[in-house]
């Protein structure tokens, strides 16, 4: 592949690393392992060319955002996505009324980036099962309508469709992640995705809780 695979350095075990340490025992996710994880998955992304940019452009955006949170001075209630939300509603800092106030808030930036999670599990769980003839374009196509779609304009859509059509084969999908062989790489996203997936139901239930997942 054209991409310099040897300087981005990806590996789907740091996925996975850092996914393992997102959930305090209490099962509050911490922001800053959330980010990390994050950005395990935009060197994913990367490692495939242009195809996954319209997607990893805005989460290096949002992963920025929230780590200028993190590191600002009010960084001590966005230890956990529990803390920040509670502090963000506590001080009105999430729009609540579609207005377009507050676009920055931490609250509305990692929505965007737990709606991606989604879209993102599911193809890598349709990866896990794949065969070798397997249509990578189809199991993405697939995976997003089913989760990002829904919150993305047509012209958006249209245009992530057609990208998805330029995705390379399982094959280079299975060499990008940097683990081994085919059974290995399944074994270890069998290993990450169950990880991923119940830090996705945790905020997805937070969210639900404090009726804030269709925030504008």
């Amino acid at each position: 592949m054209a991409v310099a695979l040897e300087d981005l350095k990806f590996t789907l075990q740091e996925v996975l690393d850092t996914f393992k340490s997102c959930l305090s025992e209490h099962k509050e996710v911490f922001l800053e392992h959330y980010v990390a994880g994050w950005r395990g998955l935009v060197k994913f992304m990367n490692c495939l060319g242009s195809v996954f940019s319209f997607i990893s452009k805005d989460a290096v955006n949002k992963i920025q955002i929230l780590v200028n949170h993190l590191n600002g001075e009010n960084g001590a209630h966005y230890v956990t996505i529990q803390s920040m939300v509670k502090y963000e509603l506590d001080s009105q800092l999430v729009d609540l009324t579609k207005r377009g106030s507050f676009p920055e808030s931490g609250c509305r930036t990692l929505l965007r980036l737990h709606r991606a999670l989604r879209w993102l599990e599911l193809f890598l769980e349709r990866l896990r099962t794949s065969t070798e003839d397997s249509n990578t374009s189809v199991m993405c196509s697939e995976a997003y309508n089913e989760s990002l779609a829904q919150h993305h304009a047509w012209i958006i859509r249209k245009a992530a469709g057609t990208a998805f059509w330029a995705l390379p084969g399982r094959a280079t999908f299975f060499d990008v992640m940097n683990v081994g062989s085919p059974e290995q790489v399944m074994a270890v996203l069998g290993d990450t995705l169950p990880l991923i997936s119940e830090v996705y139901q945790v905020t997805e239930d937070l969210y639900a809780q404090n009726n804030i997942l269709e925030l504008p």
